[in-house]
């Protein structure tokens, strides 16, 4: 081959090479961004170092907000399941229907458009690995509200996080390990496989809620720098609960920066809209740049949270958005950025920050709520009304003083658009929703006992196993006057297999389970009845309840009509001092 055709083919190659990169470049740039949106769960503004806290070490989560941008203003609800269905939906939790954390209150309307049915319309995969809090049977759970892949849990907080059972697209599954070191696995694993595709990974860790646990490193090395940062509250801190949380807040950022490097191993870092937040404020008291208030109040210290947003090229490094924000805020500012139609949602309470972000124009001023039932408070501007006084919170972060005597006609005008707007989200609330049974896509529903309702007897001791129903089970059951039922709606007539989740010392106790016309009686054949499984906790626990295997006895198949009704579990022969513990029923669609 002559020099010159050797030469004419090298050009050659060379041109086709740099084809090929404009040609990747080109489809990097204009395939739809990615979206990884992480949750922590009662972790306050101040459990943050870049928020100025000396006590704790977050350097991959502070890189969020130095690479991208933070919020000085940004608020959510006073509780988790209300702000997670404002920030799935755009719209204020009470008209998603979501009014409370337990007992169904916490499930979000099915009619409701979520920010993951928006995306996966689009042609996005979706997943969701952590705590979901907005309804546990299909359609509520995840993969009815727009989530491809879901492993988690589905109620309000869990009982052990160290290799516990978890729900993996409608079925058991023991975690490994730590529950946040777990919950990271599954998503980075959901981003490789979906590398090459655009994706939104929710991840709603359920760490530093309580109960507070831990592994020995975390915990180790911030109870060895210590405290030195405190509360300022009359209330008393708990040293030990404000190591534990740190711990867990320094573990969770541990494992952002796994999510981190995956991204920039993947070289998605670009083309990923990354975002970090919290549900509400802290679950103790504890350095909280000395706001008012914690986890559960509408003062600023309970609503007031971190929120990090990071674009690589479209968001400026290290900018501080001012301005007032909200969880209600997300949908239409993640839509908006991705360029994502959300046609077909209800009219939505937030707006779109792609203006505050890219720089175009402030955050406009608006009057943003933050509720939970009577706790309520209404934001203007710099200004704050709660609990009947008004405050400057640009000169006055911490409500000191009360300027409501010298602007009357102002805490007015607040407190009656707060009166206004509460009397109006009451409209929305139905907390009698039925429980959906017989979907074909889940032909399994669990009844579990947070569901039920307790009908004690006068005189009777029937409870659930802890002060919070979350993760509980039906205890203390010592007469066969008291009963517990579940609120049902049966979507498809057929036949149905019965069972039981229970422990008992006890063989032989009988039970009978009633829906409408149809009634199906049990026994169970065999005492069985393990120890509490060891919690490792730090601190001890007051309101959830220790986790324990329960045995799954199968009673037989029941004939269901569709339509409503009341499903009522009756104790018949009680053979010791009480009845049976009872984690859940289960009605299983045959045919």
């Amino acid at each position: 081959m002559n020099t010159r055709k050797l030469l004419f083919l090298q050009i050659i190659f060379f041109l086709l090479l740099g084809q090929v990169a404009f040609c990747q470049k080109t489809t990097s740039q204009s395939r739809k961004p990615n979206i990884v949106f992480i949750l922590s769960d009662d972790q306050g503004w101040g459990d943050l170092s870049i928020n100025g806290n000396t006590n704790i070490r977050t350097p991959n989560i502070d890189r969020i907000g130095k690479e991208g941008a933070r919020f000085a203003r940004f608020y959510v609800a006073p509780l988790c399941a209300p702000t997670r269905a404002g920030l799935l939906t755009g719209r204020y939790h009470y008209r998603a229907g979501v009014s409370g954390v337990s007992n169904s209150k916490e499930f979000m309307n099915l009619n409701e458009v979520t920010l993951a049915d928006l995306f996966k319309k689009a042609g996005y995969a979706t997943g969701a690995f952590g705590k979901w809090h907005n309804g546990s049977q299909y359609p509520y759970h995840p993969n009815g509200r727009g989530f491809d892949e879901f492993y988690g849990f589905l109620s309000g907080h869990y009982a052990n996080y160290f290799n516990t059972m978890l729900d993996h697209n409608g079925e058991p599954e023991r975690s490994k390990g730590y529950i946040t070191d777990d919950l990271t696995d599954k998503a980075l694993a959901f981003i490789e496989k979906n590398k090459s595709q655009p994706f939104v990974c929710y991840v709603p860790f359920n760490a530093p809620h309580s109960p507070f646990q831990v592994p020995d490193k975390y915990y180790d090395r911030v109870k060895a720098r210590g405290i030195t940062m405190k509360t300022n509250s009359k209330n008393p801190e708990d040293l030990e609960v404000t190591i534990s949380a740190l711990a867990m807040c320094e573990n969770i950022d541990d494992n952002v920066g796994r999510i981190l490097s995956k991204l920039e191993e993947l070289k998605l870092t670009d083309n990923t809209i990354l975002i970090y937040m919290s549900d509400n404020g802290p679950n103790s008291w504890r350095w909280n740049g000395d706001m008012k208030g914690r986890k559960g109040v509408a003062d600023e210290g309970g609503v007031r949270v971190p929120f990090l947003i990071r674009w690589p090229g479209k968001i400026q490094p290290g900018k501080i958005v001012e301005g007032n924000a909200a969880y209600i805020d997300i949908l239409p500012t993640l839509t908006d950025l991705a360029g994502v139609s959300a046609k077909g949602t209800k009219p939505l309470d937030g707006i779109s920050l792609k203006p505050a972000l890219t720089g175009a124009a402030p955050v406009p001023e608006r009057i943003l709520f933050s509720s939970i039932n009577k706790n309520r408070s209404v934001r203007k501007g710099a200004y704050l009304f709660s609990g009947g006084a008004l405050f400057d919170i640009s000169k006055d972060s911490t409500q000191q003083n009360d300027i409501s005597g010298k602007e009357p006609e102002l805490a007015k005008s607040l407190s009656n658009d707060l009166e206004n707007w509460y009397a109006e989200m009451m409209k929305n609330v139905d907390t009698l929703r039925p429980i959906p049974v017989g979907y074909r896509q889940f032909p399994k529903t669990v009844l579990p006992s947070q569901d039920a309702v307790l009908h004690r007897s006068k005189g009777g001791t029937l409870s659930y196993s802890a002060s919070a129903p979350n993760s509980s089970w039906i205890a203390n059951w010592s007469d066969t006057t008291s009963y517990a039922s579940w609120n049902v709606e049966v979507n498809t007539a057929g036949r149905y297999r019965v069972n039981v989740q229970y422990t008992s010392p006890e063989p032989g106790e009988t039970f009978t389970l009633t829906l409408n016309k149809s009634r199906i009686s049990g026994k169970f054949p065999e005492a069985f009845d393990p120890p509490l499984i060891d919690s490792p906790d730090r601190v001890k626990r007051d309101a959830e309840s220790y986790e324990k295997v329960f045995k799954t006895f199968t009673v037989g198949e029941l004939q269901l009509q569709k339509g409503r009704g009341e499903l009522k579990l009756t104790a018949t022969d009680i053979k010791g001092p009480k009845f049976a513990d009872i984690r859940a029923v289960e009605l299983v669609l045959i045919k």
